[in-house]
């Protein structure tokens, strides 16, 4: 089973499948802002969601301490934009 985890000390939310590394959305804090610069899953995981689930992450924990969200990783854009 895959597990969405958020690492707020490493900048980053990861899918762990048992307790392998199988994708990570990590982020830069820039004052209120969080900027989304790199989402990654293992090739073999793809197509089931995961990185959607790595950037929706990373944009819930931002809201609920009241940052703004942007991304320069091209996915994470267009979740954004998405969600708009």
């Amino acid at each position: 089973m895959i597990e969405i985890t958020f690492e707020k000390d490493k900048n980053r939310s990861v899918a762990f499948d048992n307790n392998t590394i199988i994708g990570e959305c990590d982020f830069v804090i820039q004052k209120n802002i969080w900027n989304i610069v790199h989402t990654v899953v293992n090739s073999k995981y793809q197509g089931q969601g995961i990185a959607r689930k790595l950037v929706n992450c990373v944009i819930e924990n931002a809201l609920k301490e009241n940052k703004e969200v942007i991304a320069d990783c091209s996915y994470a854009k267009k979740v954004l934009d998405e969600s708009k």
